[in-house]
């Protein structure tokens, strides 16, 4: 990043903290919908008072994409100071509290700009000077330099002559205009110089981009070919739909995202020179309701806030105290009243500092406290529902922040178990700063939990609402308005007669351009079907009564609803304990996810079986599983019991095991909480059960030694498969590719209740010669044990019929 010239004298040796270019590019990566990004720059418009804004793209084959795209706007600009802000990344002079203004990170420009092109140039006018940053990844590339580097000349606006006037700013000037001449769509001075008078305005700003990205086709992301007065996605498939039936035009369109992109739009917005017709939703809907809403869930913000406000009046404090104790050192030193004028002077102005200090110090410490008492007040939001009857298909919720949409056609409540309850609903809220926080990229909030707490309370109010204007039948409202069709997502019928029905109902709402209030016209049939004029003002206004731009705003009109706790049914509470079994089953679900050992015996033997290639051979009834040698969880026996002291039955198929099922993301905090205890009590049924495989091991070899001292070979008898308790252990060996198994006698332990493997019923002394029978795809094979690895603990087995058993393995 570019250093000041005043920091160099005082610092120069010092080492930099340096940005990488290729953070550009990483940082635009945040911005997966493309239109997002572009909002990015309408927003510092809107919050440099821009009255007026133009997208428009101007054709040049110089650069990559084949044209430039511009954003010009009548704002408040930037002196030269205020530009060289733009590079400091992350810094803000937006970020208050209590601010309206959409911009909070320092973030946008950059991150938007760079997600479409490689490179942009920026002009802007504020007083007496003018002024031009290039930001340029092409630049850095093809010379090579790691750093950040900015050109930022500036001009005097009369003259149009540079401000540098001494010899070394001559000289950074000279250099810095090469650079633009050589990497910006502008190669002389005097096109340079000419684009400043683009800003028709006193002041305002005018940002190019350029060396546009490109698809896999070679075509650039966003289309200006089909329709000359709009710019599209090229390819809107590849994001995500907002609904199952199809992509809302907004996802597909600019002119239409601008159109709804401010819930309260105050600026006048052009897409290729042709003014977009900006929507009040609150003023589209039939029917409409308000419902107020208080919930004092919503802390992690105001808890922010509240923590850095202490944390400034715990500065403000020392701060306070230094001064003080600087005035207190004077006065000892010259007495309160010193006769020496000058050290009365230096005296008085400590004292002074160390009052606006202490005064200072005590007005933070207020403003904490207030904040603190703040945070136990329950936080309000207005909800409001009506019909789309432009549109029935085209519903849900559309979330705001300070103004600035954030999610549209949000589904809630009823509208998500996919039946016609709340079909066509929409609902708006905008949801203050200080409630939740959005994320970096305007696409999502950054509280996820306090989010669907949100969505929750929508759902709830919106079902009320759909209670409150009782519809008994739908589809006869719906076919008033000329939804004749069966389909739900037909669009309604353009005949006149259904048109000025809905226009009758939903009245046309027109933003003056002289004084950008919103004007309600009233209803006339000789406006059915005409488009209002590009140019409209106020006294266009068939209403005499607002007919002058001095004349007041007028409010919707909304029926303020309440939220009422009806008495739950029977079908009701049927439902809540689905749900509950629903969210319990995904829970159990997730444990089921931990896979299981239940001595370090079997996971040294699921590790050397693994390692041999023997990962197809399956215990019926012990199967063994593992994450990792150092990470494992006790068997389902020990999982029965931690199941057990929650309450819950551990779910199991027809064969007794566990079913394996893929885990679903947990949305309560309670749940988590739950899932960490039961986890918890697995490792340290683990630990118990690890201390009892150890005694088990020990007695073991104990019971291996003592066999070696027999005077004669220990020889079983064939057992046979009359009952379950004379049923061998080895099961399911799948493959028949493998010709002979090693097992290992911890494992056969393990197998309860089918233990028996000899007349002698001593598992873990068996020797060479004790009988066996393994089920081999579905069939019986007798065998013996011909070799036992006791270092290993593995027996190898020999079958009598098998068809391969002379490829007998370990």
């Amino acid at each position: 990043m570019e250093v000041q010239d005043n920091d160099a004298p005082l610092y120069g040796v010092l080492s930099r903290a340096q940005l990488s270019f290729e953070y550009l590019h990483t940082n635009s990566t945040t911005h997966e919908f493309l239109f997002g990004a572009l909002a990015e720059l309408l927003d510092n418009a809107r919050d440099a008072s821009a009255t007026k804004i133009n997208i428009y793209t101007v054709p040049d084959e110089t650069v990559r994409g084949g044209y430039l795209l511009c954003f010009l706007d009548d704002g408040d600009g930037m002196d030269p100071g205020e530009a060289a802000d733009i590079i400091t990344f992350g810094k803000s002079t937006k970020r208050v509290a209590d601010s309206q203004l959409i911009g909070q990170y320092g973030n946008g420009l950059k991150s938007g700009s760079m997600r479409i092109g490689s490179d942009f140039i920026l002009f802007t006018k504020k007083g007496a000077t003018m002024t031009c940053l290039m930001v340029s990844r092409t630049f850095h590339e093809e010379e090579k330099i790691e750093e950040v580097i900015v050109p930022l000349p500036s001009f005097d606006c009369q003259t149009k002559k540079p401000l540098a006037k001494t010899a070394q700013a001559l000289e950074k000037y000279k250099l810095e205009m090469d650079l633009i001449l050589k990497y910006s769509p502008f190669h002389t001075l005097e096109d340079f110089v000419r684009t400043f008078d683009q800003i028709k305005s006193g002041s305002g700003t005018l940002v190019i981009i350029y060396n546009l990205k490109l698809m896999d086709n070679g075509q650039p992301e966003l289309d200006i070919v089909t329709d000359e007065e709009d710019i599209l996605l090229a390819q809107p498939h590849t994001i995500d739909f907002d609904m199952e039936d199809g992509l809302m035009p907004e996802r597909k369109s600019f002119r239409a995202y601008t159109a709804i992109l401010y819930a309260d739009p105050r600026m006048r917005i052009y897409v290729q020179n042709k003014k977009v017709r900006t929507k009040k939703l609150v003023n589209c809907l039939f029917k409409p309701r308000m419902y107020k809403y208080a919930s004092s869930r919503f802390k992690t913000r105001s808890e922010l806030e509240v923590k850095k406000a202490k944390h400034d009046a715990s500065i403000a404090d020392e701060k306070a105290k230094e001064a003080e104790s600087r005035a207190r050192a004077l006065e000892q030193k010259h007495g309160n009243n010193p006769t020496n004028k000058e050290a009365r002077s230096i005296l008085r102005k400590a004292q002074s500092h160390a009052q606006e200090m202490r005064r200072e110090a005590q007005l933070k410490k207020e403003l904490g406290e207030r904040k603190q008492r703040a945070l136990k007040e329950p936080k309000t939001l207005n909800f409001i529902f009506g019909l789309n009857l432009e549109n029935r298909s085209q519903d849900g919720m559309f979330v705001y922040n300070c103004s600035r949409l954030i999610k549209m056609y949000q589904r809630v409540g009823p509208q998500m178990e996919g039946n016609r309850v709340c079909g066509g609903v929409m609902g708006i809220v905008d949801v203050p700063y200080l409630v939740l926080e959005p994320t970096h990229n305007k696409q999502d909030f950054a509280d996820g939990k306090e989010y669907r707490h949100l969505k929750k309370a929508m759902g709830e109010y919106m079902s009320q609402y759909w209670h409150d204007i009782d519809l008994d039948e739908p589809q006869k409202l719906w076919e008033t308005y000329g939804y004749q069709d069966a389909k739900w997502n037909d669009p309604p019928s353009d005949e006149l007669k259904y048109m000025k029905k809905r226009m009758m109902q939903v009245s046309t709402c027109v933003q003056c351009d002289e004084c950008l209030k919103w004007r309600v016209l009233p209803f006339s049939s000789k406006a059915v079907g005409r488009e209002v004029a590009d140019y409209w003002v106020c006294g266009n206004n068939p209403d005499t009564q607002h007919n002058r731009c001095s004349s007041a705003e007028e409010k919707p009109k909304l029926i303020e609803g309440v939220l009422k706790i009806r008495a739950k049914t029977s079908e009701d509470k049927k439902q809540e304990l689905a749900e509950e079994i629903r969210k319990k089953q995904e829970k159990l679900e997730k444990l089921e996810r931990i896979e299981l050992v239940k001595s370090a015996a079997q996971l040294r033997s699921a590790e050397m079986a693994r390692s041999a290639s023997q990962k197809d051979i399956n215990y019926k009834e012990t199967p063994v599983r593992t994450t990792s040698p150092t990470k494992s969880r006790v068997s389902s026996s020990y999982s029965q019991h931690s199941y057990s002291q929650h309450g819950h039955r551990s779910p199991r198929d027809s064969g007794g095991r566990r079913r394996r099922v893929a885990s679903s993301e947990e949305e309560d905090e309670e749940e988590d909480e739950e899932l960490a205890e039961v986890t918890a009590m697995k490792d340290a049924l683990y630990e118990e059960a690890e201390e009892e495989s150890t005694v088990a091991r020990e007695t073991v070899l104990q019971k291996r030694k003592e066999a070696k001292t027999e005077e004669h070979a220990h020889v079983p008898v064939k057992r046979k498969r009359t009952s379950p308790e004379r049923q061998p252990v080895l099961q399911n060996l799948q493959d028949s590719e493998e010709d002979s198994s090693a097992m290992s006698p911890a494992s056969f332990q393990s197998a309860s209740p089918r233990q028996q493997i000899s007349s002698t019923e001593e598992i873990d002394g068996a020797e060479v010669g004790t009988r066996i029978e393994c089920k081999i795809n579905s069939k019986w094979y007798g065998g013996a044990v011909v070799k036992v690895n006791k270092q290993a603990d593995k027996w190898k087995v020999k079958f009598d019929k098998y068809k391969k058993d002379k490829y007998d393995k370990w």
